[in-house]
This record gives structure tokens, C-alpha cells and sequence, in this order.
């Protein structure tokens, strides 16, 4: 027997419109009330810091609905101090909509990681991907170590989510809400695009205990 193949649909910019209304109806026959709900406000419990790559929506392989999850994404899912974007996103989510989860999710196959394994110039994003040559720096002797390169790639894809979580519970916006007694937890995931399953890194951080005492700010 002859496996099914997968058709990609052709993409046009008046079926993206096309398609609007055919998700539109199909969710009002769901839920009547559903956009009456969802222009309501939203109250997601969860901050998303994820990849840009088309392939890895949140709300789709978490099975969730829109205003479940608040989202941000760029090449890699890289966090770093500097990026007011994200911490901005940080804050609000936080701050505002007082979310009780942030998860850091990389995924193996990441392009972004991939060019930082490598030294071919790629463009502008050569600077953006300094930062994960940078987990690669700090993690030089665990992955040197690792002969076959495949399994070099994945691991720091882990390692690249590993850090971004650490950098996330560095920032004051986190460790403040800490301090007022907010209930928040911070973790590192990776998605495997082969299988669909997202893999728990176990690095959650739940409180001020989990920072390294050089990035613990005073309150």
C-alpha cells in the first residue's frame, strides 16, 4: 500500500482573506458567542517565547484556543538582556496580564541554531546569532564532546532553550514579581517537528532560590 501523501496548499493572498471567513464561520458554528468572548479581554495564563519558524504555532501544538497563550517569537527563540521586545512583552504579560507560566520553547531542525553551529556568513542575523554561539561558548566542553553532529545540533537546541529560561528568571521584571509573592513559573521545552511531541527540559524555575546569585538583583 502506498502512503499518503501530504498536499501543501497554494498560499494566495486572497485565500489568506478566503480563509478568515472560512475560520470565522466555523468557529461561530463552535461557539456562537465565541468572538463576543474573545473581544471581552484576554486573561491568557501563559507567556510563549518561541521560534518564529512557521512551523512551531503555540496555540496549535499545545491544542489550545486563541487568548489561551500570550506569544512571542523571533529566530530561535533567543533571550537576551538587551532586547527591549521581548522584555517589554515580558513586563506586560507579567505585570499586566499576570500570567503564571512562561515557557521558553525551542525546536529541533531550528535553521537559527543550525547557522550558529556554523561559520558561513549569513547576513544580518549573523549579530543575532552570536547569542547562541554564546550558549555554545558556555557549554563548549559538554558538546565538544559530542562526536555525532546530529545529536550535537539537538543538544543545543536544548541547551539554547535551557538558557533562554535562565535568562528569563535573571530579569528584575520575574525576580520582582517573586518578591510580591506572584505565583510564577518559568520553563524550557523543545518541539520535535518529526513527531509533534513537545519534550520538558525539567529546568522549571519557581522562585528567587533558582537564580545564581550574580544575576539576583536587590528588591
Amino acid at each position: 500500500m502506498c502512503a499518503k501523501t501530504i498536499e501543501t496548499k497554494d498560499i494566495t493572498y486572497a485565500g489568506l482573506l478566503e480563509g478568515n471567513k472560512d475560520w470565522v464561520k466555523d468557529m461561530i458554528q463552535t461557539d456562537p458567542a465565541f468572538f463576543d468572548k474573545l473581544s471581552a479581554g484576554q486573561a491568557p495564563p501563559v507567556l510563549w517565547i518561541g521560534c518564529s519558524d512557521s512551523r512551531v504555532p503555540a496555540n496549535q501544538i499545545t491544542n489550545t484556543r486563541p487568548g489561551d497563550i500570550f506569544v512571542h517569537r523571533n529566530i530561535a527563540n533567543v533571550v537576551v538582556h538587551t532586547d527591549m521586545n521581548l522584555l517589554s512583552v515580558l513586563d506586560y504579560s507579567i505585570n499586566v496580564l499576570k500570567v503564571k507560566h512562561v515557557i521558553v520553547c525551542g525546536h529541533y531542525g531550528c535553521g537559527g541554531v543550525k547557522a550558529a553551529l556554523g561559520n558561513k556568513q549569513v547576513g544580518i542575523i549573523d549579530n543575532w546569532l552570536r547569542n547562541i554561539r554564546d550558549v555554545y561558548r558556555v557549554h563548549e566542553s559538554e558538546l565538544s564532546g559530542i562526536t555525532d553532529e546530529t545529536q550535537k545540533f539537538d543538544r543545543l537546541v536544548e541547551l539554547n532553550a535551557i538558557e533562554g529560561a535562565a535568562n528569563v528568571t535573571n530579569t528584575s521584571i520575574v525576580q520582582n514579581a517573586w518578591a510580591n509573592g506572584q505565583e510564577l513559573s518559568v520553563h524550557a521545552w523543545v518541539y520535535s517537528l518529526k513527531t509533534g511531541i513537545i519534550k520538558d527540559l525539567e529546568v522549571t524555575c519557581t522562585g528567587i532560590e533558582g537564580v545564581p546569585a550574580a544575576f539576583k538583583v536587590s528588591l
